[in-house]
């Protein structure tokens, strides 16, 4: 294929980003050289050649090598240069550089031994075919190899023509594939809504039987890939195959039920279909995980709860609740922080609230503490995607816009939205003559609810007087 900057081939795929890696400082083909004068080869593969054959920028560096990872340190040892070798998975043959400011993971030439955990190989044996080593991996596109320092490829699978194709294809036998690793079959839908291509139709045929595999995937490693699938610009394009496969029903039940939950007023779709949409708004505005997550489960728990009602039409009532209790089981179980299911539960179980001018200004406020100021605007952001989701398009944010106008202006006029901002503490209260206990928590949430529907009235002479009065007085003296 010839020189990496000289490659019409490459040109044609996409060369550009692959030749700013080499120029930058020259860290990959110094290395490339390193490894040639010891008489070792080294080859670009897996995601970063992808990447520049779709004329994107890697992200990673991985490199193969027929070197053995006990010989590799001895290359570098003794530079003038900054490089460090760290046996990061020296099991599996691999170490990784810490090279002039770089970090490249190198593996060495292997194949593998049967997968029984449906995940790691029980071992691993080093080859010296880099055409070996290729065979063990996923997917076609990610099969390919570009030696280094010269950038000849080394595509035994077809990959280059699979990328043209825009299409995703095992490596061989996919019931092969996914037999051993029970996390492919959802690194291909992944892929799929990650890069916009389709999953080959054998490709695709091979999940369902390989769900069993998929199985013993640790959560972990499930929520790994789903956050990736979350966080791609379309998520509908896995989450629709893994409905289709199985894959959903094994990872997700609680979302797989929606299909078929018919709904009822200006919504066109079931609540899968719904709930789909609205994570594909969310991601397309770019907005934040937690939103997407939120708007992927927000109903969840209608199945649930319908019911019809004397009319025949199916209600929901506090499908909210149990959404957001539904995505809490959900997300504990795929090991979420706990913070992020937090603020993902919040979002839910606050997504139905239905605004119009006649909400007093202490109604405001209540909405402001009940979604929680630090929340606001990712709320506003479920409400228009939960929206969107209900026809497939924007809908009237009359409503929203002023309800965020009434919202600014209540936070402009007073902050006090919480038992920390009041003039007074327990402390003020015991000084008063009020024993601490039950009953001085009663009274302090008394004048949070005085101060949110009148907040001039928190100063500490008008809530020390209040607090009296609840305490069975009527006056103070200053």
């Amino acid at each position: 294929m010839g020189n990496l900057n000289r490659s019409p081939s490459l040109a044609r795929a996409g060369s550009a980003p692959l030749t700013a890696g080499l120029a930058l400082g020259g860290r990959l083909k110094e290395i490339a050289l390193l490894f040639r004068d010891q008489g070792r080869r080294l080859y670009l593969v897996g995601g970063a050649v992808r990447d520049i054959f779709r004329g994107q920028s890697p992200k990673d560096w991985d490199l193969a090598t027929d070197a053995l990872p006990a010989e590799i340190p001895e290359m570098f040892r003794g530079l003038k240069v900054r490089a460090k070798v760290i046996p990061t998975g020296i099991k599996h043959g691999t170490v990784t550089l810490h090279y002039r400011g770089g970090e490249y993971e190198i593996t060495t030439f292997r194949s593998e031994s049967a997968y029984l955990d449906g995940r790691h190989p029980e071992s691993v044996r080093f080859t010296k075919s880099i055409e070996e080593d290729l065979s063990r991996r996923d997917f076609t596109m990610n099969s390919i190899a570009l030696s280094l320092p010269g950038g000849e490829l080394v595509d035994p699978y077809g990959g280059l023509e699979d990328i043209k194709k825009n299409l995703i294809r095992c490596v061989g036998n996919p019931l092969d594939r996914f037999g051993e690793d029970g996390l492919r079959p959802l690194r291909a839908l992944r892929f799929a809504a990650q890069l916009g291509y389709q999953v080959e139709s054998a490709t695709l045929e091979a999940v369902r039987p390989s769900l069993a595999v998929t199985a013993k995937v640790s959560k972990e490693r499930v929520r790994d890939e789903l956050d990736k699938i979350i966080a791609s610009r379309r998520p509908s394009l896995a989450f629709r195959p893994m409905e289709e496969t199985g894959l959903l029903e094994l990872l997700a039940p609680e979302l797989s039920a929606c299909r078929g939950i018919e709904q009822k007023g200006y919504h066109r779709f079931d609540v899968l279909d719904h709930s789909l949409l609205a994570c594909d708004y969310a991601a397309e505005k770019g907005y934040p995980q937690e939103v997407r997550l939120a708007a992927l489960l927000h109903d969840i728990g209608k199945p649930e709860v319908r019911q019809k009602d004397e009319q025949g039409i199916w209600t929901f009532y506090q499908h909210e609740k149990h959404s957001a209790r539904m995505a809490r089981d959900l997300m504990t179980r795929l090991r979420y922080p706990n913070a992020q299911i937090e603020k993902v539960c919040r979002l839910i179980g606050c997504h139905m609230f239905h605004y119009d001018d006649s909400w007093s200004a202490g109604a405001v406020r209540r909405f402001i503490i009940r979604v929680g100021e630090e929340n606001l605007e990712d709320i506003y952001r479920l409400r228009r995607a939960d929206t969107y989701g209900m026809a497939g398009k924007e809908g009237a944010a009359e409503d929203l816009v002023n309800l965020i106008s009434r919202v600014d202006k209540a936070l402009a006029e007073s902050r006090a939205l919480s038992l920390k901002d009041l003039a007074i503490s327990g402390s003020d209260l015991i000084e008063a003559g009020i024993k601490p206990g039950r009953h001085m928590g009663i009274i302090l949430k008394e004048l949070l609810e005085t101060v949110v529907d009148d907040p001039a009235s928190n100063t500490r002479e008008t809530l020390l007087n209040i607090a009296l009065k609840f305490n069975g007085k009527y006056q103070i003296h200053p």
